[in-house]
């Protein structure tokens, strides 16, 4: 039986709280216990788990055991968890905070924060292939991962962020920028959720441009967050994109309210290929209208 959106929400997120505490990065009798206090630090603080949620919803609309998909989940919690304390360096946003404590690099400095974060993007594709699905699953999930989280996937968004800040955007440079920043990721764990689902060509099609419109939804309200959110409540400084290429530089805030209501529609049409979809649309419509 289905719980409630609450509930289940609930019970997704104290899921992988509980695998990631108690099987990442726990090497006692290792040397190098700086380097795994400092991976922890971040990977354990928290935030929505909103990319593993993804893989576990996926897989269970196309009638898998979503708990099977931890490793899956996990894998992709550590990219997003690395490309954060990367993100936060000096070097790139230079930020303070994360998540409502000082950043990684604040406690731990610069040198572990990066090697930190080259740790856990390695450790990734070790929890892949430990999932329990066959050589053929394990290895799209791969190939999925490294190419939404590589050089044509995240890292490219962020190289693009980085090559935009001293010029004005049109509106696909933007596009072509938050897509891979963000969108990547989120496309990355809905396909591994149909991957550990099992589920078909079409649902793995359908899965993609789910994530596809609700990864630009997303990101819209994340930037109107940045200008009209509260920087106590969000655990993070706001008004940090201030001269940033955003959506809300481009369209202002009337414009963007118009399109994420644009594209959260778009995603939640795309679920019609799966069964038992009230979840997915109810988390769609909340990550799309949310206030931190």
């Amino acid at each position: 039986m289905m719980h409630t959106f609450d509930e289940q929400t609930k019970q997704y997120r104290q899921y992988i709280e509980d695998f990631l505490d108690r099987k990442c990065f726990v090497y006692p009798q290792q040397p190098q216990q700086s380097l795994f206090e400092s991976m922890r630090y971040s990977l354990l603080a928290g935030g929505k788990r909103l990319r593993p949620i993804f893989v576990f919803d996926f897989c269970r609309m196309c009638g898998g055991d979503w708990k099977d998909a931890v490793e899956f989940a996990a894998a992709i919690e550590m990219i997003h968890t690395y490309s954060l304390i990367h993100d936060d360096l000096p070097c790139m946003d230079n930020d303070d905070y994360r998540r409502g404590r000082l950043t990684n690099h604040k406690v731990y400095g610069e040198c572990l924060a990066v090697l930190a974060g080259d740790g856990m993007l390695t450790a990734a594709f070790n929890h892949l292939t430990q999932a329990p699905y066959s050589a053929e699953t394990k290895i799209n999930a791969v190939k999925v991962l490294s190419e939404c989280s590589g050089e044509l996937g995240m890292v490219g968004g962020q190289v693009l962020d980085t090559q935009s800040e001293s010029r004005q955007c049109t509106k696909q440079e933007v596009i072509d920028i938050q897509s891979r920043k963000t969108g990547a990721l989120i496309r990355a764990a809905c396909i591994l959720g149909v991957l550990a689902g099992n589920g078909t060509q079409q649902q793995l099609k359908a899965a993609d441009a789910f994530a596809s419109a609700l990864g630009l939804a997303f990101q819209i309200r994340d930037d109107m967050l940045d200008v009209i959110g509260d920087a106590q409540q969000m655990g993070k400084a706001t008004g940090v994109d201030a001269t940033k290429n955003t959506f809300v530089q481009l369209y202002g805030l009337e414009e963007c309210e118009k399109l994420v209501c644009e594209y959260t529609n778009q995603a939640i049409s795309a679920l019609e290929a799966f069964e038992d979809t009230e979840y997915m649309t109810e988390l769609a419509k909340y990550l799309t209208g949310r206030t931190v």
